[in-house]
């Protein structure tokens, strides 16, 4: 499809080569915003259940005040609470996949680009562009099999 919305048939090499560098783009655009999204989700998870840990600990040792031991309670519970549902969503793993796919888009990227500076412009063929298109479809494809891989895996023990 092209950009506009329309179907690109009849297009020359050089046409269809920045149609694919367009739809590629937009997957490396596609897994930034995952991959950003997910990154902050584990970081807030992580940095939450330390926190909720060291100040459940640090007012557990002041045995003196019911109010801290019942506050201190309630952080030991969030942090249980935390802790399972972390692995549920996966959210690390889905940032780690998210950068290795935006990695393949962008070295996609960079090989198309490369491809139509360095050839002629009348020896640019459409066999070249099925190679990398091709390979477009592989990154997806990879990435929509491990994303159902991952959601399929029961979600593993926090203390494994």
């Amino acid at each position: 499809m092209r950009p506009d919305g329309g179907l690109g048939a009849g297009l020359g090499p050089r046409e269809a080569a920045a149609l694919l560098l367009d739809k590629i783009r937009q997957g490396n655009g596609y897994a930034r915003a995952k991959k950003k999204r997910f990154g902050r989700s584990a970081s807030a998870i992580k940095v939450a259940t330390l926190v909720l840990s060291a100040a459940s600990t640090v007012i557990l040792g002041l045995q003196n005040l019911n109010a801290w031991a019942g506050l201190a309670l309630a952080c030991v519970a969030l942090v249980t609470l935390l802790g399972a549902v972390e692995p549920f969503f996966n959210w690390r793993s889905r940032f780690v996949l998210m950068e290795e796919a935006q990695y393949r888009f962008q070295r996609l990227a960079d090989d198309l680009e490369y491809l139509v500076a360095s050839t002629a412009t009348d020896e640019l063929t459409f066999d070249q562009l099925g190679e990398i298109f091709g390979r477009y479809q592989a990154i997806w494809d990879d990435l929509s099999r491990t994303w159902l891989d991952h959601r399929r895996e029961p979600a593993p023990l926090a203390n494994a």
